[in-house]
């Protein structure tokens, strides 16, 4: 993770602060032969501004008014006059960068008073005009710290936009792949674990059970082995692999023919193959895997004998969206899950229908009197403009 840039250490301002506070008063005072000369508590007090400088992060509302303290005690003493006031001008930007804005106001004025107060006592003439600027740099200082919070406040909060852009990126990535090894193994193991039962409850009385039964689990394990590689080559950084293309709904055909290979009646409904072509590829891959899902929960939890998919491409009624819309609905006559919480299948099928902006309904099935069913159906928007005539020719297969 990046670290984020500070400013410069704390131990390097309070030496470079104070070097340049004694030299440069050393110097100045030589010049001063008015004022009282520079001896042992002189210079505790230039280093004593430039050492409450290292409390600027830890001690932030102690810093200021010791550097006040400090630099006020100086010149009343009548020391030279000199570079003393960094040590202050520094502890005013920084107390209010830190976001002390009413203590370094509240400093500043009285500092600022201090001035006006000795330049009316003193009676100079040019004595309000030098507290007048001592005044403007005082207030240009605190601004000046109000500017680096300000920035710096911006700053963290891009950033804190961008680490949460990001977390969500991750989040989404994950849960997508959640999704995906979740369809493929459900699906896939579903498929065996259903042949097998049929193989061992059947082999004994017709042992030309064992060979189908032993090939569709050889074709669904070996599909589902190519999709999972695929998945974790994804993940696998060091050792990528080319991405798989997504399922189209071309392969729904192949889902029905699993399910039918697992015992169960699978009709399938869907539009010409030449209008299934130009639909997005997100869509298709949500129909196609909203479909396998679906099949493997009837095979699975249900119970039911026959299942209906039906694939539709429809144009909706609301004179306000004039583009299309695919439909997927599968019907069985099975018990459903009617008084069970949704478990990751269902959840998976609602995230795929809403991440193309869709929708996905599970419900019980009215299909005769004292005859349970249970029908998904899922209905997502087709992106772009509509195409000239809806297709009209719909085949069916069983």
């Amino acid at each position: 993770m990046q670290r984020r840039f500070r400013g410069p250490p704390t131990a390097a301002i309070v030496v470079a602060v104070g070097v340049i506070e004694v030299v440069g008063t050393v110097f100045a005072s030589a010049r001063q032969p008015d004022h009282r000369p520079l001896d042992a508590l002189a210079f505790v007090l230039l280093l004593a501004g430039p050492a409450s400088l290292s409390l600027r992060r830890r001690a932030p509302l102690v810093m200021l008014p010791v550097a006040a303290s400090s630099v006020g005690t100086y010149l009343a003493l009548g020391y030279a006059w000199g570079p003393v006031f960094l040590s202050l001008a520094l502890a005013i930007v920084l107390s209010a960068a830190a976001g002390k804005r009413w203590q370094t106001w509240t400093v500043a004025g009285a500092c600022a008073a201090v001035l006006v107060a000795a330049a009316v006592a003193g009676g100079d003439e040019f004595a309000l005009v030098r507290a007048f600027a001592g005044t403007s740099w005082l207030a240009i200082l605190v601004l000046m710290g109000e500017g680096i919070r300000l920035r710096t406040e911006r700053v963290a909060e891009r950033r804190r936009q961008r680490e949460a852009r990001e977390q969500a990126a991750r989040d989404e990535y994950r849960l997508a792949l959640a999704r995906d090894i979740h369809d493929v193994v459900a699906h896939s193991l579903s498929l065996i674990n259903v042949r097998a039962s049929v193989a061992l409850h059947l082999g004994e009385k017709d042992p030309a059970q064992f060979r189908p039964a032993l090939e569709a689990i050889k074709a669904a394990s070996k599909e589902s082995l190519a999709e999972i590689r695929q998945l974790l080559g994804v993940l696998r950084e060091d050792a990528p692999l080319s991405p798989a293309p997504p399922p189209r709904l071309d392969r729904v055909p192949a889902l029905a023919d699993d399910a039918r290979r697992a015992g169960l009646e699978v009709s399938l409904t869907q539009p010409d193959t030449a209008a299934v072509q130009q639909l997005p590829d997100t869509v298709q891959e949500a129909a196609y895997r909203i479909v396998q899902e679906a099949l493997t929960n009837v095979v699975r939890h249900s119970g039911g004998r026959k299942a209906a998919v039906v694939i539709a491409l429809e144009r909706p009624t609301a004179a306000r969206n004039q583009g299309q819309q695919l439909t997927v609905t599968v019907d069985d006559d099975g018990a459903g899950a009617a008084g069970v919480p949704e478990g990751n299948g269902v959840t998976g099928m609602r995230e795929r229908a809403a991440a193309v902006g869709g929708s996905l309904s599970v419900g019980s099935l009215d299909l005769a009197p004292l005859r349970p069913g249970w029908r998904v159906r899922a209905v997502m928007p087709v992106a772009g403009p509509p195409a000239a005539p809806l297709p009209a020719p719909e085949r069916e297969t069983r």
